[in-house]
This record gives C-alpha cells, sequence and structure tokens, in this order.
C-alpha cells in the first residue's frame, strides 16, 4: 500500500467501523483529557471502569486539585503506572486551574507542555474536540501502518512523524478512530484476522505468514 491508497483506506475502514468513536468513558473536555492520560499503557477497557465511578465526583481541575494524592493513587490502582499518572494529572490539574482559568489549551504547543501529555495525547484530544486533522498514533495504529507498509518505522512517535502531512481534512476524522478499533479488534498483535481483512493483500504481515505455510 502507498500514499495514493489512503483515500480507500480511509473508505474501507469507515464501513467496517461506520459508527467510530472514542471508546474512553468522559462527561467533558476535562474529563476527556484526564482519561486519555490515563489510557497510556493501559487498556480503555480498565480506565473506563475506573472514570465511570471516578466522574461521578471528579469533573473539574480544582476538584483533583483539592483531593489527596495518596487517595488519587488509590483509586487508580488497578491501571499501570499509578504512582506517575496520579501525580501529573494533580500537577496537569493545578496548572489548568491556577493558569488556564481551568480551560482546557486548544493547540498543541501549549498541551504539550502540561505534564504528561505528549504528542500523541494533544493529537487525540484536539481530533475528539475539535475536529482537528490529526491522527493520534498509539502501538495500534503504529502496528497496522507498518503492516499495510505506509511506514517502516520502530515506535509510535516515529511513525507521527513520519505521516504528519500525509492525511487530509477530507479523511483525516474517519482514520483518527477507525485506525484505532481496525487495529484493537481485527489487525490484532497476535492473530490478526487476516483471512477478512480487506487489506490482506496488501499486508506485511499476511504475506510473511503465507510464506510460513508453504
Amino acid at each position: 500500500m502507498i500514499k495514493k491508497d489512503i483515500p480507500f483506506l480511509a473508505n474501507t475502514l469507515n464501513e467496517m467501523f461506520p459508527d467510530a468513536k472514542t471508546e474512553l468513558y468522559y462527561t467533558n473536555e476535562f474529563q476527556l483529557l484526564i482519561a486519555i492520560l490515563m489510557s497510556a499503557q493501559a487498556t480503555d477497557k480498565q480506565v473506563n471502569i475506573v472514570n465511570r465511578n471516578f466522574f461521578n465526583f471528579l469533573k473539574e481541575p480544582l476538584d483533583w486539585v483539592k483531593m489527596d494524592l495518596e487517595y488519587i493513587k488509590e483509586f487508580i490502582n488497578s491501571i499501570s503506572f499509578f504512582n506517575n499518572k496520579a501525580k501529573n494529572i494533580k500537577a496537569t490539574s493545578k496548572i489548568l486551574f491556577e493558569e488556564y482559568d481551568s480551560k482546557i489549551p486548544r493547540n498543541i504547543e501549549e498541551l504539550v507542555k502540561l505534564p504528561w501529555v505528549g504528542i500523541k495525547t494533544a493529537k487525540v484530544f484536539l481530533a475528539v474536540i475539535e475536529d482537528a486533522p490529526y491522527i493520534g498514533v498509539d502501538t495500534h495504529v503504529h502496528r497496522v501502518l507498518n503492516r499495510l507498509w505506509l511506514v517502516n518505522t520502530k515506535s509510535p512517535n516515529e511513525t507521527d512523524k513520519k505521516i504528519s502531512s500525509w492525511f487530509t481534512k477530507e479523511n483525516h476524522s474517519m482514520l483518527h478512530n477507525t485506525l484505532v478499533l481496525f487495529g484493537r479488534y481485527h489487525c490484532i498483535a497476535r492473530k490478526p484476522k487476516c483471512e477478512t481483512c480487506p487489506f490482506k493483500e496488501k499486508c506485511k504481515y499476511f504475506k510473511k505468514e503465507n510464506k510460513k505455510k508453504i
């Protein structure tokens, strides 16, 4: 698959996942940012289990600022790296409350200044809230794009840099969530569903596995 195939990729994935949207639970923009932060190297499912209770009484930055750090740790201790996440979420909440009047910045440059907010988090947030032309490259997107030969990279950050200028306003909104869902439920890391994949003839993994069978 090459860059000119991206519209085909976008349209096909949109047919597979017509109602694609983030699977993270949230009720406002601040909670979405926190949920994305918590989901780093954790599953959306586990984060949602925690946040469906936690977000009932933690709705704005000030709520986190006033909460004792040890209590936050205890509440999210089922999520990976909960110690660091608790510290950084509390620090981010304090900055948002004190410096931004509890309003979340609307550009990548400001967002990535917040503790624990990297380029992927910033892009995912803006893609969801602002319908911004970004693809949040997580491990799923990184895996899919490498298997389809669109990139040959070693990390999600490398992939993000490689594709930053590829996607247009016309297809980014479909690809942002559909690529994640495709990687999460179809092109999974182990035993992907190759036989029913519409891209298998252009897939590095499929060709490699077929050679093994010969």
